[in-house]
């Protein structure tokens, strides 16, 4: 991938990218689909981080899946501005990680885009679901420590309809 950097940190994993022309929708923003791509991008520097990078997953046979994801629209961003993504653990067991994910526009305090991710560890064999290696496992406890008072901003909700109020 070109144009990346991905640099680790001790509370986190950051992910650098801009946003190109062919991500962006007719109203001149980001497109919906490409905040989920850009996340995508994170989720592998976490992968890298985490010891599970292009060459370990194929000398394992693993990968990690996501089994789920919720994603918060929260500002508009266009064509042209850098973001940054950090990325939290949030949650782990022997097969499983809970991460959060919280974008950040042209170097500014106030997150644009926020999301939540469940992801499951596979041996690509099967594939079905597999306990970490130690190793690996012992880099996503570290994370999961450095951020273990974290608090993130738009994390566990829900989707709801609440019902109109009336004047």
């Amino acid at each position: 991938m070109t144009g990346q950097d991905r640099v680790g940190q001790s509370a986190g994993v950051v992910y650098r990218d801009t946003v190109r022309a062919e991500w962006v929708d007719y109203n001149g923003h980001l497109r919906d689909a490409f905040y989920m791509l850009i996340y995508s991008y994170a989720t592998d520097a976490l992968l890298d981080a985490i010891g599970l990078d292009a060459a370990q997953r194929d000398a394992r046979g693993r990968s990690m899946y996501t089994l789920e994801a919720h994603l918060n629209y929260l500002r508009e961003i266009r064509e042209g501005a850098t973001v940054r993504v950090d990325v939290r653990v949030l949650g782990y067991d022997a097969k499983r990680v809970r991460v959060y994910l919280e974008m950040v526009a042209d170097e500014g305090g106030e997150p644009v885009s926020a999301s939540e991710q469940l992801l499951l560890h596979v041996d690509r064999s099967g594939p079905r679901a597999a306990p970490f290696d130690a190793d690996v496992l012992a880099r996503v406890a570290a994370l999961a420590a450095a951020d273990a008072h974290f608090e993130p901003r738009h994390a566990a909700r829900a989707i709801t309809l609440t019902p109109a109020r009336r004047a």
